[in-house]
Formats: C-alpha cells, structure tokens, sequence
C-alpha cells in the first residue's frame, strides 16, 4: 500500500461541493441530526445531482487519462462532515457517476481541516466558510465554493481544456499590497508598486496550488496543455510590473493576464471561459458566480 499519494495534484472536496445536498441541509437545518441520518439512510440510493464543484472535479479526474496510465496526475479526495452511515449515499453517488475518487473522511459533524493536512491537499474546496477558513489558516490553498450557473448539463462533452481564473493579491500574491490600498489609496498603491517593481511579492494561499498545476503543464506540449491558467486582477499600469517580474521569479508560468484596471470581472471571465474563478472579495465571487463556478478566498484585509 502507498504510504503517501506522491506527487500527485491532491484535491479535497467536501461531499455539499461535489453534489447538490440542499435538500438535505433543509432538513438538517429544520429537524437536526438525527432527521438528516434518517432521510439519507432512506434515499441512500437514489443519485445525488451534481453540485457547483461538479464539473471542474470531472475534469480534474479526465486528466488521468491523458498520457500514461502508471502515471495518474490527480487525486481527489471527499472531506466530509457526515458520519461514515450518512455518508454511504455520497459514495453511491460518486460510483453511480462514474468518478474515480476512492478516499474518504467522514468526521461526524466536527470540523475536518485537520484531513486537509494530512491527505497534503494541495486545494479545499467547500461550501462551509468555517471549514475553508481554518484551512487558509493552517496554510493551504481553500476556498467556499459558489455557483448560480447551471452545472453539468451545459458543459460540451468535446471541452477538454481545463481553465483556471486567479485573482492576484490576497489569492496568489500576499495581501501585502492591497494594505496599502486599502488603508492609503489608489495613488499610495500606485506609488508603492512602481516603486517596488522589481522587488518580488510575497506568496499568497494559492502559489502552492498555482506551483502544482504549474508542475503538470510541463508534462505536455505548451500548445496541447489541458491546463489553462489566467490571472484577473484589478491592477493596471503601471502596477502590473511587478506582477509580472513576481511570476518569473517563481518561475511559475501563467497563461493569460487580464489587468482590467477596477473592471468588473464576471464578462472577462465568461469570455476566457473559466471553469473555476478564484478571488478573495465577496462582492466579485458574487457576480462571478452567476456565470461561472467560483471559490471566495477568505483571507487578507477584505475578509477582516
């Protein structure tokens, strides 16, 4: 048996981002616990539709199958806070889709963070605010799950690119500039970055995870990567300088850059035809989010 998962892109999700449990949590919210176990064990059979997460865990699993079979590129891994009994229904569900996701953690109702670490997942994704946050605070990559789009159905069965949407500060950079926005202004910020241009900034939650996709881009062809990588920032000139010289330092390779200078970014988002988008402000997941599946980072001065 491994006694590790290797260097594999290890995501872990929980059981309300992969498929639509809303039903469920009504019932838990309105008769608790034990009304929740009883109306699972209940339907245990009966397939659970996709949830926002859905789509881009299919694709992160398809990836398996490019290139060689000994080599398998992903992992993804359910954390969840259903007990193992509750939680037979996710895992008819995950059979009855045919996803190849065989790890599992069923906490029970505490808080599983502390699976993240040690499954060393590289991304959380969920839909509790509570659970990412403890998450980013133990220093991984995590993000609250939202989507108004449609899931599955829409997605063309012939889309094999995979397209990942960053936010810049507080998401891949540290927040270390966004202070001095938030705290001096727009010609503080301004100052600082053309100042600062050739000084590196420091990482933020998601350069691990950006490093690890990174990682698997370099095992294919630039021109046929099914990975597609975008960064969607607020920024503009002249504070995309050191924006630029940070990723080359990393030697971390970004696909497409977008500085749309305070634009909203919902439009850009549709027209790059992200999969998922991640940022740390409510405000631009919550416009997001009607078009694409996108995960609010709670960290940084914005989430204070």
């Amino acid at each position: 048996m491994p006694k590790s998962l290797g260097e594999k892109l290890v995501v872990a999700i929980s059981s309300t981002a992969l498929f639509d449990l809303e039903d469920s949590h009504k019932i838990f919210m309105e008769q608790g616990v034990q009304a929740y176990s009883n109306y699972q064990i209940e339907n245990e059979d009966k397939t659970l539709s996709p949830g926002p997460a859905f789509d881009l865990v299919r694709k992160l699993l398809d990836l398996n199958q490019m290139g060689s079979e000994s080599k398998p590129r992903v992992e993804v891994v359910l954390i969840s806070r259903n007990s193992a009994d509750t939680g037979l229904r996710v895992f008819n569900s995950i059979q009855a889709h045919n996803l190849d996701i065989v790890r599992a953690a069923f906490t029970g109702g505490r808080n599983p963070y502390q699976y993240v670490s040690a499954f060393n997942a590289h991304l959380f994704l969920s839909t509790n605010p509570e659970d990412v946050r403890k998450a980013l605070e133990s220093g991984f990559a995590a993000a609250t799950i939202i989507s108004k789009a449609k899931s599955s159905q829409n997605v063309k069965a012939d889309k094999q690119e995979l397209k990942f949407a960053f936010d810049g500060d507080a998401v891949i950079f540290s927040d270390e500039s966004e202070i001095i926005y938030k705290k001096q202004g727009l010609k503080a910020f301004a100052d600082n970055e053309r100042a600062s241009a050739k000084n590196p900034l420091k990482g933020g939650p998601f350069k691990s995870f950006l490093a690890a996709l990174h990682q698997i881009q370099k095992d294919f062809p630039e021109q046929d990567c099914p990975i597609r990588t975008a960064l969607v920032t607020a920024r503009s000139a002249p504070a995309h300088e050191r924006v630029v010289r940070t990723l080359r330092s990393w030697d971390i390779r970004i696909d497409e850059a977008l500085f749309l200078g305070g634009l909203t970014k919902a439009e850009f988002l549709k027209a790059y035809g992200a999969d998922v988008f991640f940022d740390d402000q409510q405000g631009h997941c919550d416009s997001a989010g009607e078009l694409v599946a996108t995960g609010h980072v709670p960290h940084g001065i914005a989430n204070q």
